[in-house]
């Protein structure tokens, strides 16, 4: 294994760009959740969600698709 295999792929949550559509939480479910207000929440904290397994490319749909722009994989 490489040390670029071991890199993780992550995924960051502008939440000043956010405007709570849902569309990532939708393709991303077993990662992202929503608040009350329908803005998207790591399953576990932070803004920056560390993907694993199929999530990298769930993920850059969500990129791609983002009405407003506030995701970005790192």
């Amino acid at each position: 294994m490489t040390i670029e295999d071991r890199r993780s792929t992550a995924l960051h949550i502008d939440w000043t760009l956010c405007d709570g559509r849902g569309v990532c939480t939708e393709l991303l479910p077993e990662t992202l959740t929503r608040d009350e207000w329908g803005y998207p929440l790591a399953r576990r904290a932070g803004s920056t969600v560390v993907l694993e397994g199929s999530d990298p490319q769930r993920a850059q749909d969500a990129v791609r698709l983002c009405p407003r722009m506030a995701l970005r994989i790192k």
